[in-house]
């Protein structure tokens, strides 16, 4: 309420009859007329009837007519007005008549306590105008507050109860003026999104009473006008504005469905375009200059998609899929249809690009067969082994073939003795015994296989698949080994992180005790001897095992250096060679070994415990 004082300070004539407030109490509301504001559904809010607060209100106490001898009869009057609510409208409500009694002799101490009483009784009809006003959005509440007031006013200005009731009558009045003014900024457009206008207008109806619901509403439709201007933003195509509005709404009532719903509207629009002009670039694939075509409507897309959209990557996947990868894509993981119903060892598809090969400048551990270091690139990808080929997968191989490997033909292999700590040629071990000559299990990676076996093993999964496999070439080793890295360790330098791999660590411990004389300081992995494949987390390409574990045999020829190795990443062959490459820190290898560069030779009928192999595809 509006005064020049608190407490309301100013002179107001007013007389509002008890049950016309009733009536207001009952049922005003939001009759038309009464000056409240009504919040469309479209975001915004239509002021009607006359809304303006009459800012100065006094009341004049009606004067009764008391006769002499009257006094008992007039105090029962009184009394019924009170019980009525008639508080102060007539010469013949309450008040007016106890205040003419409070004058006669011998009527003071009676009419004193029926004033007080009906002073009682006119904050709590106040209290319950001045709630329909703030929660009914009333202005005839408001006034009637006001007329409340003017009586309380009158009666006892400084009482604690009336004041703090005048108090309460302006901060309506400021309320009604807070909506008020907000909703003609937000007729008029002015939504305040960045400070002002309908939305603080709104915001600081609700801080003075929490919950009020003309405020809410108001703030609705402050947040339904954002929705509405992100919609059509949208429809335009300007994703980027929408969003920006959208985000504005989003400040305005968190919480709740409104916004979320638009985003999810908003975001079928945007899908919708998005997957129209995927699906244009998609169809222009096969076509004459159908990648250059597909790369626009992938600009296109990319304008108004949000970063990672997975439509639009599908668009760049499939671009990229048509220049490098055929039907497949990077990271792709799969498995090849065998013949009888089996399938093949488990693959990912590698990205195509470049690295340069060889030991890093500056690595004191490095060898001259290492060097020199030179640019490789792969101008299309190619499907990787997951996993080191297992001992169940080779078991199929020989179950269905009957091939006799190296070690079965000659009964024997090099095992690991753990009494001496060494590798000794031992009988009856091949690629079904495990590091120590005892039975294998499946999952564990095999071992004791030569360089022939494991060609005889990609050969038959040639065959079998209608596929092309091979073992790798070096280079392709390293690149999955490095994966787009350039250090010398998977992880960088010094010891390698937990759970980095099966490689010898100063923790680990054999079945008798054993320590490694060289090993990885402070690291265990808690292995002696190969673990199943696949136990310790992939690499970023999604490769298991390639630092550690077991070495793994190349299809290179091995070559005393890299001078004239071939810059497309194909294996390095001359015919009839007697020893290849292997690749690759195993259970048993120095850090040393494992450096990403390292590369040793063995001839081709070499087995033993510490070499297997891995299988790639072309694409």
């Amino acid at each position: 309420m509006r005064s020049r004082e608190p407490g309301l300070r100013g002179t107001i004539v007013v007389s509002v009859l008890p049950w016309l407030l009733l009536g207001v109490l009952a049922g005003c509301g939001r009759a038309d007329g009464d000056g409240d504001a009504d919040a469309q559904g479209d975001g915004s809010v239509t002021i009607s009837g006359d809304d303006v607060i009459v800012a100065e209100l006094n009341w004049t106490p009606p004067v009764p007519r008391i006769e002499p001898g009257e006094e008992a009869e007039a105090r029962e009057r009184a009394d019924a007005a009170l019980r009525d609510d008639d508080l102060y409208a007539t010469s013949e409500s309450a008040i007016p008549l106890y205040m003419a009694l409070s004058g006669i002799e011998g009527q003071e101490r009676a009419a004193a306590t029926g004033l007080r009483r009906a002073r009682a009784r006119l904050l709590v009809l106040g209290g319950m105008a001045l709630d329909e006003a703030d929660t009914g959005d009333s202005i005839a509440g408001l006034r009637a507050a006001h007329a409340f007031a003017a009586v309380a006013r009158h009666l006892a200005a400084d009482d604690a109860d009336v004041v703090a009731y005048l108090e309460r009558v302006d901060d309506s009045d400021r309320l009604w003026e807070l909506n008020r003014n907000a909703e003609r900024a937000l007729q008029a457009g002015e939504l305040g999104e960045s400070g002002g206008g309908a939305l603080a207008g709104f915001r600081a109806a609700a801080a003075l009473r929490p919950g009020q619901p003309r405020a809410l509403q108001g703030l609705a439709a402050v947040e339904s006008a954002l929705i509405r201007r992100a919609e059509t933003s949208a429809g335009e195509g300007d994703f980027q504005t929408a969003s920006r509005w959208l985000a504005h709404a989003m400040t305005i009532r968190p919480g709740f469905a409104t916004v979320p719903d638009a985003e999810r509207r908003i975001e079928r629009m945007r899908a919708t375009r998005i997957r129209q002009l995927r699906d244009a670039g998609v169809a222009a694939l096969p076509k004459i200059n159908g990648v250059v075509q597909a790369r626009e409507r992938l600009a296109e897309i990319l304008v108004i998609a949000e970063p990672g959209d997975p439509v639009a990557m599908d668009l760049r996947e499939r671009i990229d899929r048509a220049v490098h990868y055929g039907d497949f894509r990077p990271g792709q993981v799969f498995t090849d249809a065998l013949e009888g119903g089996a399938r093949g060892p488990q693959m990912v598809v590698l990205p195509h690009g470049g690295f340069m090969m060889g030991a890093l400048p500056g690595d004191e551990d490095a060898d001259d067969n290492e060097k020199p270091r030179h640019p490789v690139r792969f101008e299309r990808g190619f499907a990787m082994g997951v996993r080191e080929i297992t001992v169940g997968e080779f078991r199929r191989f020989v179950d269905a073939t009957g091939y006799q490997a190296r070690a079965v033909r000659r009964g024997f292999s090099m095992a690991y003795d753990e009494r001496t700590g060494n590798f000794l040629r031992r009988s009856n071990v091949d690629w079904r015994s495990d590091y120590v000559g005892r039975p294998a299990g499946d999952t564990m990676p095999v071992l004791h296989v030569s360089a022939k076996d494991a060609q005889a093993y990609v050969d038959w999964l040639t065959a079998q698949s209608g596929r092309r496999y091979r073992l790798p070439s070096e280079a392709e080793f390293e690149y999955a080994f490095r994966n787009g890295s350039s250090e010398r360790y998977p992880w960088g330098e010094g010891t390698p992180p937990e759970g980095a791999g099966n490689m010898t660590g100063a923790l680990d411990r054999s079945p008798s005790g054993r320590t490694w004389g060289n090993a990885f300081a402070g690291y265990g992995d808690g292995y002696w001897g190969p673990a199943p494949v696949g136990s310790f987390q992939p690499n970023t390409w999604g490769v298991h095992d390639l630092a550690g574990n077991v070495s793994e045999w190349m299809a290179d020829c091995w070559h005393a250096t890299y001078r004239r190795a071939p810059g497309d990443g194909s294996a390095w062959f001359n015919p009839g060679c007697r020893d290849q490459v292997i690749r690759g820190g195993s259970w048993a290898s120095s850090p040393v070994q494992t450096r990403a560069s390292w590369r040793a030779l063995a001839q081709v009928d070499t087995t033993n415990a510490r070499i297997g192999f891995r299988v790639v595809r072309d694409l």
